[in-house]
């Protein structure tokens, strides 16, 4: 594929092919703390127009949270309840996922499964009280290819109840998305070559809601930077030329400090990592952020563009770079459940492209399964889960991903420990509540069953999850 855009856009733009490239009593702590006064905040899903590209192009119609491209960021402290109002102006049904926090399973925002689908005109109001700090989002689950697609996502920050020392606390919400020659959002969502393959990856990338030329730093501070992947199914390998970012958290769970594999961050679709970057450059210069994930593809995604002002200080802080550890409980490996999961479909995957008559499924666009199964959209009613864990007990899942292609996938309602890659511990004491299984890799997790409900697991590429790669697990 081309990209019919100027050069404003095709600086930066991965030119990929139109086949693609390819309740309260849950836990003590919140049980304790909602004697409080929730925080009341008012959402609003409507469409809109946004200037993702810049002049001399048009504003781009989304469909947008209050109004801006990426939503609103919604900062709340860790233990603090919320109530979140959610009207729906759009003209579908929707619903909201508060991505990566262990919430109430009535809250989760899963149509069908958690909660009826929000009605165009109508309002639903999600109420939880927030068991962990971190960096997490929010997004539909409702439409999700089309919703997620044109725009609706934002970042939701939960504060440690002390504040990191850093200078600055910095948030990047990274969009891709497919425009026209006019900057408008091309058609064509829920292509089924591009669902069996990489999903809908565009050709413009954005942070927080434009194409980025330069994010202005200065020597010597120290920055919190937090990374969102919004897109639909862009994976990204970031490289800060000249710096050496520590990776302190993933998924919003605390990690062992420690610099990115060969200098590149990897960051699918729905994964968050938070950096701790000492501006070490010089005053006056400018240092590219690099996505190179795809072969012979790479481009900027912006510069750190340092003003001509004297270091902040001369040498690096001296504080701690390691979060505080949030309250998620130990799986016990020796008593675990095991459970695996095989992550089948997709073209070039032996024999070619399973589709319906490969697979026992709901709906007639599967590509994609898991065990045999496939589950299409964003959530049934009375489908039975894959298994049920009893609450409290320890599960150990091992995913096996038999595709030719990379899946992120992602559990609602828990965070776990990715204990191994193809039998390779994996180091840094890793939790995550969403993982990236490479083609013919299979990945161990494991974590406590102690949020009772019925809870999605699926394909973060949503392509992929709108066609198949989706199950459910239930804690009873």
């Amino acid at each position: 594929m081309h990209s019919s855009l100027g050069p404003a856009i095709n600086r930066r733009a991965l030119l990929v092919g139109g086949t693609a490239v390819a309740a309260s009593a849950l836990f003590p702590r919140i049980a304790r703390a909602t004697a409080a006064v929730p925080k009341a905040i008012e959402l609003t899903a409507a469409p809109g127009r946004a200037s993702l590209v810049g002049s001399p192009y048009p504003r781009t119609n989304v469909w947008c949270y209050g109004d801006r491209i990426p939503g609103p960021e919604i900062r709340l402290r860790q233990d603090e309840p919320v109530r979140l109002a959610v009207r729906n102006n759009l003209p579908e049904d929707t619903t909201v996922h508060w991505h990566g926090i262990r919430l109430p399973n009535a809250m989760d925002g899963v149509p069908g499964l958690t909660q009826p689908p929000i009605k165009p005109g109508e309002s639903f109001t999600y109420e939880f009280t927030p068991p962990d700090a971190g960096t997490f989002w929010y997004h539909p689950h409702a439409d999700s290819l089309q919703q997620l697609g044109r725009g609706l996502a934002g970042a939701l920050i939960i504060e440690e109840p002390e504040p990191v020392p850093v200078d600055r606390d910095v948030v990047w919400v990274l969009s891709d998305w497919r425009l026209r020659s006019d900057a408008q959002i091309a058609p064509g969502f829920g292509s089924g070559m591009e669902a069996a393959m990489s999903g809908r990856v565009g050709n413009t990338v954005t942070v927080n809601g434009g194409v980025s030329e330069e994010e202005p730093v200065r020597a010597g501070e120290r920055i919190r930077l937090r990374l969102v992947n919004a897109s639909l199914a862009r994976i990204m390998a970031l490289r800060f030329e000249g710096h050496r970012p520590i990776v302190v958290a993933t998924d919003g769970q605390p990690c062992d400090p420690h610099e990115p594999d060969n200098g590149r961050l990897l960051l699918a679709p729905a994964m968050r990592v938070d950096l701790i970057l000492d501006m070490q450059g010089e005053p006056g210069r400018r240092y590219r952020v690099v996505d190179d994930f795809y072969d012979e593809l790479s481009y900027w995604l912006t510069q750190l563009a340092y003003n001509d002002e004297p270091p902040l200080r001369a040498h690096p802080l001296d504080g701690p770079l390691r979060l505080p550890r949030n309250p998620v409980p130990e799986p016990d490996l020796t008593t675990a459940e095991r459970h695996e999961l095989r992550l089948q479909g997709g073209m070039m995957s032996g024999g070619g492209m399973m589709g319906r008559g490969g697979m026992m499924g709901m709906g007639s666009e599967a590509s994609w399964a898991i065990n045999g199964h496939s589950m299409t959209g964003d959530g049934h009613v009375g489908v039975p889960p894959l298994f049920t864990l009893r609450r409290g007990r320890s599960c150990v899942l091992s995913m096996r991903n038999e595709t030719a292609w990379w899946h992120p996938m992602h559990l609602h309602g828990h965070s776990f420990r990715v204990l191994s890659r193809n039998g390779a511990a994996v180091p840094h004491r890793q939790w995550a509540d969403t993982v990236l299984v490479r083609p013919k890799q299979t990945v161990k997790i494991a974590f406590v069953a102690d949020n009772p409900g019925d809870w999605m697991l699926h394909c973060h590429v949503t392509d992929h999850q709108a066609s198949g790669m989706m199950t459910m697990l239930r804690v009873a």
